[in-house]
C-alpha cells in the first residue's frame, strides 16, 4: 500500500538534501555573516497514501509503526508500516447491525480495543488473528482508554483506565494466555473506580492519560467536555499491579482539582508531546470550547502536573457552531487542528497560524487526525483517503519567535548551527541590553556579532561607558584568530590605555578602593594572559611608553617582569635606591649579563650581599667580568670593604680553581695592598714550577718591590731561577734566607759556589763575623779556606781559622793518596789488556770440509764465510741477508755505501799503457783501500753472531712468519 508513498518520500528527501547541501556552500565560516533567504520545504509535508479502500474507512489508529483501520461493517485491516506490502485483514465476525464506534491502540501497538456503538467491546492482540469479546465490558460505550505505559507488555496490558459515555471510569486488565488449550476470557477484571461529573451531572470521559512522576507519584488526567481533572497520588511500592483504585479513593469525599471553561464543543480532546521514546510527555494541548489550553508538564509539583498554562483562542475563521475542530495533535512547537476541510497549524509560542492545508472536496470530509508518537508522523483520513504528514525541521524559525519575545537564550539554542541567524539574535540581544542600561551584557553580546567594530565602539564611547567598552574589546580580542595580528595589536594597545585611564581615575577616589583593586587585578590578568603574550612582547616598547606616560611605575615593573625584561626591573630598583630588591631580582633569575651590568652599582652599597650572590652563582659567573666592578669599589672603599673583594677572589681561586691570570694578578695586588701576611702564603701555595703558576711573575715581582715585600720578591726570584738576584736581596733581609737560596741550583756547582762566596763575602765584609764565615765553610762543601781567605782583611790573625787550614791540608793529602792508588790500578789494567790482545792475535779455529752454513744449510767452504767464537758459521751473503733488515737506518745506509765502494775497487783498469811504477803505486793504494773497506763491512756485518747476540734478543717479539706473507704461507700448507 505504501510502496509508492515511500518512493515519493525518498525523492522528496533527496531533492531537499541536495538543495540544502548546495545552499550550505555559500555560508561563510568566518568574517561577516550575511543572512540570506533560501527556498525550504514546508514544516508539515503532506503525502497521500496510495491506497483505495474497498469500503469506507470508519476509524484509524496508529502506534509504534502499527496501523489499524476499520473498513465498512465487519473488516479490520492491520498494517506493519515497516512491511507495508504485507497487510493483514481480520474479520470481526459480526452478523448484527453493530458498527465500530472508536478504536484504541496501546503505545506498543500490541493491544487493540474496538468499541462498538451497541455498547460492546472487542479485543485483538497483534500476535493473534481472532477477535475476542470482552464480556465484562458489555453495556458500556467506551469513549477513552488510559494505557499503562509502565507495566504493559505485548501479552498483558497491566492495569488500565477506561472512560465511558456515562462518565464512569473503570479499571481493567487484559491478558492473552499463550499456548493455552482452552480459551479463556482476556479481560481479567473490570471495576468502576470513579465517576466524572459536570454541573449538570455525569459527563462523558473524553480523554484519559496516566503519567508517573518522581518518588513513585502518579498523575491521572481525565477530561470531559468542559472540565479537565487531575488525580494525584502514590501507589505503594510493590502494589502497582493492583491498579489505581487507591488514587481515586483519596478523592471519594471531595472533588479533585480541575479546570473548567464555559464553552462546549460537545466533546474535547487532549494531545501530548513526548520528545523521546519511553520518556514522559513534556507539554499538552487540550482542545475545548473556548480554545486550546496549552502548557507544560512539571512532574516535580506536588498537586498539579500542569504548568505555564495559557489559552490560545481559535483563529478568527473558526466558528465552533459551524465548523468546529474535530481533532488536535501536538508537536514540539505547534498544535494542529483538524477541521472538516482543512488542517491548521498554530505556533504554541505566539498563537499565530503558521500553516494551513486545504483538502479538495473530492476526498470527502476529514474524519480523524492522530499522531504516532514513536516516529512523530501525523495521519489524517476521510472515508476514502489516507494522508500522512512528515514534520521536518520544525524548529527552523523558532529562534525568531524567541528573539521577538526577548528570550534570547532559547533563541540562541535553536540557531546555534546557523551562524547567520545567531548573529541576528546576538545583535538584537545586545541592542536590548543597551536600551535597558545593561551595558556590560550588551558589550559581551556585541563582541560575538559581526556588526561593524567602529560603530559599536563609538556607541559605547558616546554613552560614556568605558567599562563596557573595555569588556567589548576584551571579548573581541579573545575571538580574534592568531593570524589577525594587526587587529590584535590595535585592541591590546587600546585596552592598555583604557585600563590605565580607569585605574588613574579610581586611584584618586578613596571610596572606590575595592573597585580599584578589582580593576588592577583584571589589568594584571590581561597583561599576563598567555594569549596576549606574543602581541605584548612584540609591542612592549609601546606599552612601556604608555605606562611611562601615565606614571604607573608599579605596573611598569610588573609588565617588565612578565616580559622577562629584568634589566628594566633592576634598573628601576637601583634608581629608587632599592638595592636589596634589585639584588633579589638578580639572584632569583640568575642572569649573568645582568650581574655584570649592575654589580658596579650594587657593590658600592651592599658589598657583602653582592659577594654572597656572586658566590651563590658559582662558576656561572666569569670573575674576569666582575674585576672592573671590584677595582672601582676597592679604589674608593676602606680596607674592611676591600676584604669582600678579597673574599670573592679567594673563592674563585681556591673553590672554583680558576686559572685565569687576571684573577690571580688581581688577588695578588689586593694581598700586596691590604693583606701582606697572606701574600707570601699565597705565593708559596702556588708552588715554584713556572709552568703551573697562574699569576704573572714579572708583574708580581714589580708589585712586591713597589710595596717593599722583600720576602715575596726573594720567593719570586727563586721561581724565576734568578738565584744571584735572590741571594743579593735575601742578604739584605736574612742570611739564612740567602743560604736557602744558594743551595737551590743543585745541578750547577759553579753557580752554587759563587752564591756561597757572595754569602761569605757579605758575612766577612759586612757583618765582620769570622765565626759565621767559618760556619759557611761547613754549610757548603764546595767552599775551601783558600776561597774565603781573600775576603779577610790583612790584620786578621790566623788563630781564627787555624783549624780550617789544617783540615784543608789534610783533605789535600788524602786526595793525593787516592790519585796515586788510581794510577797504579790503571797501570795494572793496561798491562792485562796488552796481554789479552796478544793472546787474541794467536787464536784460531778449524773448519771441517763437511761443515754447513747455519742459515742456508749448504756446504760452508763453497763461498766466503764467517766463523764466530760461539761455533756458528755463516756464508757472507747469508749473514748479510740476516743482519741487514735489523740494522738501524743509518747503518743500512753506511753498509750500502761501503758495498758500492768495494764494487768500484774490484773493477779492472781501462788503461793498458800506464808506466810500471805508476801502476804498482796505484795497485798498492787500491789494495789498501779495499782491505779497509772490507774491514769496515766486517765490523758492521760480523759484529756479533745473529743467533747468540743482541739481535736475537731484540727479535724475540717478532712473529716467525711475516704478517704480509702470512696468507701466502697459509695457502701453501693447504
Amino acid at each position: 500500500m505504501a510502496s509508492i508513498l515511500d518512493e515519493y518520500e525518498d525523492s522528496l528527501y533527496r531533492s531537499a538534501s541536495v538543495q540544502q547541501s548546495r545552499a550550505s556552500v555559500g555560508i561563510p565560516h568566518s568574517g561577516y555573516v550575511n543572512a540570506r533567504l533560501e527556498k525550504e520545504t514546508p514544516i508539515f509535508n503532506k503525502q497521500r497514501i496510495d491506497f483505495a479502500p474497498p469500503e469506507k474507512i470508519n476509524s484509524l489508529v496508529v502506534s509504534s509503526n502499527q496501523l489499524c483501520m476499520s473498513l465498512g461493517k465487519d473488516t479490520l485491516l492491520r498494517i506493519d508500516l515497516g512491511k507495508p506490502d504485507e497487510p493483514n485483514q481480520v474479520e470481526l465476525g459480526r452478523k448484527d447491525e453493530a458498527k465500530v464506534y472508536k478504536m484504541f491502540l496501546d503505545h506498543t501497538g500490541s493491544h487493540l480495543l474496538i468499541a462498538l456503538n451497541t455498547g460492546e467491546c472487542l479485543y485483538l492482540n497483534r500476535s493473534v488473528q481472532k477477535v475476542r469479546v470482552l464480556s465484562r465490558w458489555k453495556g458500556h460505550l467506551i469513549e477513552s482508554v488510559g494505557w499503562n505505559k509502565f507495566l504493559g507488555s505485548e501479552t498483558n496490558t497491566g492495569p488500565i483506565l477506561v472512560g465511558t459515555a456515562q462518565g464512569q471510569i473503570y479499571e481493567a486488565e487484559i491478558s492473552v494466555s499463550e499456548g493455552s488449550l482452552f480459551s479463556t476470557n482476556p479481560d481479567q477484571y473490570f471495576r468502576q473506580v470513579y465517576t466524572l461529573e459536570e454541573e449538570s451531572g455525569p459527563a462523558p470521559v473524553c480523554c484519559l492519560e496516566i503519567e508517573r512522576g518522581i518518588e513513585g507519584k502518579f498523575f491521572i488526567i481525565a477530561t470531559t467536555r468542559k472540565r479537565l481533572f487531575q488525580f494525584v497520588g502514590k501507589v505503594p511500592e510493590g502494589t502497582e499491579q493492583q491498579g489505581f483504585s487507591s488514587i481515586f479513593a483519596m478523592h471519594a469525599d471531595h472533588l479533585p482539582s480541575f479546570r473548567e471553561f464555559p464553552a462546549n464543543l460537545g466533546f474535547s480532546e487532549i494531545a501530548f508531546y513526548t520528545p523521546k521514546l519511553r520518556s514522559n510527555p513534556r507539554s499538552f494541548a487540550w482542545m475545548m470550547g473556548n480554545g486550546v489550553l496549552y502548557g507544560t508538564l512539571d512532574y516535580g509539583r506536588p498537586d498539579s502536573i500542569l504548568s505555564d498554562e495559557r489559552v490560545w483562542v481559535y483563529p478568527s475563521d473558526i466558528d465552533i457552531t459551524v465548523n468546529k475542530p474535530i481533532s488536535i495533535v501536538l508537536t514540539q512547537f505547534h498544535f494542529l487542528l483538524l477541521l472538516p476541510d482543512r488542517v491548521k497549524a498554530v505556533c504554541t509560542l505566539n498563537g499565530q497560524v503558521v500553516f494551513q492545508d486545504l483538502f479538495l472536496e473530492k476526498f470527502g470530509l476529514l474524519t480523524r487526525m492522530i499522531k504516532d508518537p514513536t516516529v512523530q508522523q501525523i495521519w489524517i483520513h476521510t472515508e476514502k483517503v489516507v494522508f500522512r504528514y512528515h514534520v521536518q525541521r520544525e524548529s527552523r524559525d523558532v529562534w525568531k519567535m524567541y528573539m521577538n519575545m526577548n528570550k534570547f537564550d532559547l533563541a540562541k539554542e535553536y540557531c546555534k548551527d546557523r551562524p547567520e541567524c545567531l548573529d541576528i539574535v546576538l545583535a538584537k540581544e545586545a541592542e536590548h541590553c543597551f536600551q535597558n542600561k545593561r551595558f556590560l551584557d550588551s558589550a559581551k553580546c556585541y563582541a560575538l556579532t559581526q556588526n561593524y567594530f567602529e560603530e559599536i565602539a563609538l556607541k559605547f564611547i558616546e554613552a560614556k561607558q568605558e567599562e563596557a567598552l573595555m569588556e567589548f574589546l576584551i571579548k573581541k580580542l579573545s575571538n580574534l584568530k592568531p593570524s589577525e595580528k594587526t587587529q590584535t595589536t590595535l585592541l591590546t594597545t587600546w585596552l592598555t590605555e583604557l585600563y590605565l585611564n580607569w585605574l588613574g581615575i579610581l586611584e584618586g577616589d578613596p571610596s572606590q578602593r575595592n573597585l580599584y583593586l578589582d580593576t588592577r587585578e583584571k589589568f594584571r590578568t590581561f597583561l599576563s594572559s598567555p594569549k596576549n603574550k606574543d602581541c605584548l612582547f612584540n609591542n612592549r616598547a609601546s606599552i612601556y611608553e604608555l605606562l611611562a606616560s601615565h606614571g604607573d611605575t608599579e605596573h611598569m615593573v610588573y609588565f617588565a617582569v612578565i616580559m622577562q625584561d629584568y634589566e628594566r626591573v633592576v634598573a628601576h630598583h637601583c634608581q629608587h635606591d632599592e638595592y636589596d630588591e634589585a639584588l633579589n631580582v638578580l639572584s632569583r633569575h640568575r642572569d649573568e649579563k645582568l650581574f655584570y651590568k649592575f654589580s658596579p652599582v650594587l657593590i658600592q652599597h651592599i658589598p657583602k650581599k653582592v659577594v654572597d650572590a656572586w658566590i651563590s652563582m658559582g662558576s656561572r659567573l666569569d670573575a674576569r667580568n666582575l674585576i672592573p666592578a671590584l677595582v672601582n669599589y676597592s679604589q674608593s672603599a676602606s680596607t674592611q670593604q676591600i676584604n669582600e673583594a678579597i673574599r670573592y677572589m679567594e673563592f674563585c681561586v681556591y673553590q672554583l680553581e680558576e686559572t685565569q691570570q687576571a684573577i690571580h694578578n688581581y688577588l695578588l695586588s689586593l694581598y700586596a695592598l691590604c693583606r701582606p701576611d697572606s701574600l707570601l702564603s699565597y705565593l708559596e701555595q702556588a708552588g715554584t714550577n713556572p709552568n703551573r703558576i697562574h699569576y704573572d711573575l714579572k708583574y708580581a715581582l714589580r708589585l712586591c718591590a713597589e710595596h717593599g715585600h722583600h720576602h715575596a720578591c726573594v720567593h719570586i726570584y727563586k721561581v724565576m731561577e734568578l738565584y744571584e738576584e735572590a741571594v743579593d736581596l735575601a742578604l739584605q733581609v736574612d742570611v739564612d734566607l740567602a743560604k736557602s737560596c744558594a743551595d737551590l741550583p743543585e745541578d750547577d756547582e759553579e753557580l752554587r759556589k759563587k752564591l756561597w762566596l757572595k754569602i761569605a763575602r757579605h758575612v766577612v765584609q759586612e757583618e765582620k763575623d769570622v765565626k759565621k764565615a767559618m760556619a759557611c765553610l761547613s754549610s757548603c762543601a764546595l767552599l775551601k779556606i783558600e776561597d774565603v781567605l781573600p775576603f779577610f782583611p790583612d790584620f786578621v790573625t790566623i788563630d781564627h781559622f787555624k783549624e780550617a787550614i789544617c783540615n784543608s791540608l789534610e783533605d789535600y793529602n788524602k786526595h793525593i793518596e787516592e790519585l796515586k792508588r788510581e794510577m797504579e790500578e790503571a797501570t795494572q789494567s793496561a798491562k792485562r789488556i796488552r796481554e789479552d790482545i796478544q793472546e787474541m792475535r794467536n787464536k784460531y779455529g778449524s773448519v771441517e770440509p763437511q761443515e754447513k752454513c747455519a742459515a742456508c744449510d749448504f756446504p760452508l767452504l763453497n763461498r766466503p764465510f764467517y766463523l764466530f767464537l760461539c761455533g756458528h758459521m755463516f756464508h757472507y751473503d747469508c749473514l748479510l741477508q740476516a743482519v741487514f733488515p735489523n740494522l738501524p737506518a743509518y747503518k743500512q745506509a753506511k753498509l750500502e755505501d761501503l758495498q758500492k765502494k768495494l764494487a768500484a775497487t774490484s773493477q779492472p783498469s781501462k788503461s793498458h799503457h800506464r808506466p810500471k811504477d805508476a801502476d804498482t803505486i796505484s795497485l798498492g793504494k787500491g789494495q789498501q783501500s779495499r782491505e779497509q773497506i772490507k774491514a769496515d763491512i766486517d765490523d758492521i756485518v760480523a759484529a756479533e753472531c745473529v743467533y747468540c747476540g743482541e739481535l736475537m734478543i731484540r727479535s724475540i717479539d717478532k712473529p716467525f712468519i711475516d704478517p704480509q706473507k702470512y696468507e701466502e704461507e697459509m695457502q701453501s700448507w693447504l
